[in-house]
């Protein structure tokens, strides 16, 4: 791990909780060159050099990045070990279902050996769909190019838009539905009453809703013909 995303920094400490010491002297140089932390936010000291205050900024986005997967190995592990157990763990992070469950996606579609400390956990969700080679692809692109998340998404739209049929790219924008939380965990628990995971549940789902409505309209339509067959015998 990078010293970015090391849980301990030199820069920034938990605020003491007794009175601070004078402003003066080296103790008040020492306060001057950390960042005190607290629950709900960086007390930032008045004194602060622009190199702290940079070195900041480069520690909070290693923090923020690392964390993301973090919390994905967390989940992963407490899917794969607690079973049903694990969903209390998740409601004591204190955290949304629906993004811890993204970043234990992405964790599971990158093993640890595959992750670029060079990129973002952004840049690997971006491409986590994808099978592991065009994933490994795609991640020396950005790597070597220095892409951003941005780039990286305009550059995959643009592949897709020059190699991939226009019905295939419809298909590849439905992948992606936003579902409300609570309507998630209603289906998570019609998924695991019918012992199957939830995206095989889904899929059954739906094609058993699809199979219906066509036969329905088959029908219909059957009903359609016959009755202006009939209808054609009488006016003969």
């Amino acid at each position: 791990m990078s010293k970015s995303g090391t849980a301990h920094s030199a820069l920034f400490r938990r605020r003491a909780e007794t009175a601070p010491p004078e402003a003066g002297g080296v103790e008040g140089d020492r306060q001057r060159s950390h960042v005190p932390t607290t629950r709900v936010g960086l007390e930032l000291p008045a004194g602060l050099t622009f190199e702290n205050w940079e070195s900041a900024g480069r520690e909070l986005s290693g923090i923020v990045n690392s964390s993301s997967w973090w919390l994905g190995d967390w989940l992963v592990y407490g899917k794969d070990h607690y079973g049903d157990r694990y969903e209390r763990g998740v409601r004591a992070a204190g955290l949304r279902y629906q993004t811890l469950r993204n970043y234990a996606w992405v964790s599971r579609r990158f093993d640890m050996k595959r992750r670029r400390p060079a990129l973002s956990f952004q840049h690997h969700a971006e491409i986590a769909s994808l099978p592991a080679e065009e994933q490994e692809q795609w991640l020396d692109q950005a790597e070597r190019q220095g892409w951003s998340t941005k780039q990286l998404r305009t550059a995959m739209r643009l592949a897709r838009g020059a190699e991939v049929p226009e019905a295939q790219r419809t298909a590849e924008a439905t992948r992606r539905l936003a579902v409300p939380d609570s309507r998630l965990q209603w289906w998570h628990k019609a998924a695991a009453r019918s012992g199957v995971e939830l995206e095989q549940w889904v899929l059954d789902t739906l094609d058993s809703a699809a199979e219906q409505i066509l036969e329905k309209l088959q029908e219909q339509a059957g009903s359609g013909i016959a009755g202006a067959g009939q209808q054609r015998c009488l006016t003969g």
